[in-house]
């Protein structure tokens, strides 16, 4: 057994850069090559894929990058495991058999089932899969195949998995297992370790177009570095790790099917250009129930954008709904509208802003010319300057993502190993009692002191990475590692500042919402958690940033009173 397990990373969703697959086996040693194609709407996705075709389900790019690279990955060794399965892991694993066939290959395909619980009965479900763990994928590894594709285990299972079958952890070795989750929960985003999507992006090396995806060199121990191919773009830091491990988590614990992470305890280091050491990191027996990913169809959806320009925006936009809102059937209407212009603007569009009219209903018929018809005919009837940004379209379904939890008696997690025979993974023994699976919320600081202020944007030295759990919004903040000697104190303001209240005032939308705060200070950070932002999910929601992708970036623009001492 070698001393080291390179785990690296070609796909961070359904529609990741395909070259990277091979960019990833050219690029330099790997012995395990994972990628990550599930979200939860991704499989919506695949649910109305397989409503035209029971045969699909799985991801389709998938195939093509193991068509064009698998000669190369079996003559490197290099082990594939996906969760590129989707809904239909068995159907994945017969069609790369036909394609490893065509090219006169014979790879070992294993594949893992039994996390698809629509037999269940969830109500409405189109889609209902538990979130599996790691031991699946070991064992198939252990049995000798060269790929294994998935349905729904947790993106860090991807990691999980092959170092289980390296080092010959057991499901007792919480602190190994706590360490290979963390090392697969910064992997799963692909290039968001490397850069991309990270609030310091000036900061970055741009060695390229394309930003080099992470590796991960797991010891026994289940201490890591991250790191990337020599040449590849973009950096390794401190920062940009910590950005991927504060991205859609929610408490200060990471509950996963087989370990729950302290995330408290994760400590990082940067001992070369490109290397950041993560060690420390403990574990606990995991929680006895598993999570349950629903999707339903939810109804359909259209909307429209309006430009309102010049003058009297706002009595623009009152007319507009005064005319159109009579003839609307729909049962759910939602009107959003973007910043006034500025004054004596210099071009027309620096004059202009959106006016967006959203409509959801159960049918169809509500939301297609029932909608767009009344909104064209006003185009000569209504306010001066009347534009709209496209034509009409017709509806588009959507669909409604809900969590639901289920004792692990109800899921018979499966491995089918490359030559037909079935394998039951059991269940863990131990498990952490439910009442222990609550993160230290509260600050442990006092609110800060009154002290000379300067007024400025949060994002002077605090970065920010945001996104979707479900309809609720998650943002992490943490303090830049700029080489100030002012981080510790920076770290202890920030913890003081964000408190519930003062997300509010920050993000507005959340004044009526449950707001949960939680501080990390070993990653200089905290973790916010705004439930419901996001309505019932991101197909769901009317919201201009349904995913909350950008909400990071908005509330670091805020402008906060920054204590001056911090500052200098």
């Amino acid at each position: 057994m070698s001393e080291l397990l390179r785990i690296g990373n070609c796909s961070g969703f359904y529609g990741d850069r395909l070259t990277a697959m091979r960019e990833m086996l050219e690029g330099g040693p790997l012995d395990v090559l994972t990628g990550d194609y599930l979200a939860e709407l991704t499989m919506l996705i695949l649910g109305k894929d397989t409503m035209k075709d029971s045969s699909l389900g799985y991801a389709r790019t998938f195939v093509r990058q193991v068509e064009d690279t698998l000669g190369l990955a079996l003559e490197k060794g290099v082990k594939i495991v996906s969760n590129a399965g989707g809904l239909n892991p068995a159907g994945l694993a017969d069609r790369l058999r036909e394609v490893a066939h065509g090219l006169g290959l014979d790879p070992a395909i294993a594949h893992v089932e039994g996390d698809d619980l629509r037999s269940l009965g969830f109500d409405g479900a189109l889609t209902a899969n538990a979130y599996l763990g790691g031991f699946g994928i070991a064992a198939a590894l252990t049995q000798g195949a060269d790929i294994v594709v998935t349905g729904r285990v947790t993106d860090a299972s991807l990691v999980v998995g092959p170092a289980v079958a390296h080092f010959g952890w057991t499901p007792t070795s919480y602190d190994e297992l706590a360490g290979a989750v963390v090392a697969g929960h910064v992997l799963e985003c692909g290039t968001q370790a490397t850069g991309g999507n990270f609030s310091g992006f000036r900061t970055l090396p741009h060695t390229g177009r394309w930003l080099g995806f992470p590796l991960a060199e797991i010891a026994a121990d289940g201490s890591f570095v991250v790191t990337k191919h020599d040449g590849t773009g973009g950096a390794v830091t401190v920062d940009t790790v910590t950005a991927q491990l504060v991205y859609e988590i929610q408490t200060t614990q990471y509950l996963n099917p087989d370990v729950v992470v302290d995330l408290d305890s994760i400590r990082l280091d940067q001992p070369g250009p490109d290397r950041v050491h993560v060690s420390g990191v403990r574990g606990e027996a995991p929680p006895e129930r598993l999570k349950v990913c629903v999707n339903t169809l939810g109804g359909f959806r259209n909307s429209m954008e309006f430009v309102l320009t010049g003058l009297d925006i706002e009595a623009k936009a009152d007319w507009l709904r005064e005319q159109l809102e009579p003839s609307l059937k729909a049962t759910t209407v939602s009107w959003t509208r973007t910043a006034l212009p500025g004054a004596d603007a210099d071009t027309e569009e620096g004059a202009s802003c959106l006016l967006r009219c959203t409509v959801m209903d159960p049918e169809a018929g509500p939301v297609a010319k029932a909608f767009t018809g009344p909104a064209v005919e006003l185009a000569l009837a209504s306010y001066p300057g009347f534009t709209m940004t496209s034509p009409p379209g017709p509806p588009t379904p959507y669909g409604v993502y809900r969590p639901e939890y289920v004792d692990r008696s109800a899921v018979t997690h499966t491995v089918v190993h490359a030559d037909g025979s079935r394998e039951v993974v059991p269940d863990p023994v131990e498990f952490t009692a439910p009442d222990a699976l609550v993160g230290q919320r509260a600050s442990p600081y006092p609110a800060p002191a009154d002290s000379l202020t300067r007024r400025m944007a949060l994002g002077t030295f605090v970065h920010a990475r945001s996104g979707d759990k479900g309809g609720d919004a998650n943002l992490g903040l943490w303090v830049a590692h700029d080489g100030s000697d002012k981080y510790d104190a920076r770290v202890t303001w920030l913890a003081k500042f964000m408190s519930p209240r003062k997300v509010r005032e920050l993000v507005p939308e959340a004044r009526d919402l449950e707001v949960e705060v939680y501080v990390l200070p070993h990653l200089g950070a905290v973790n916010v958690l705004i439930r419901g932002l996001l309505g019932e999910g991101v197909a769901a929601s009317t919201r201009f940033d349904p995913q909350a992708k950008g909400l990071g970036e908005w509330v670091r623009s805020r402008i906060v009173h920054i204590q001056e001492d911090l500052l200098s």
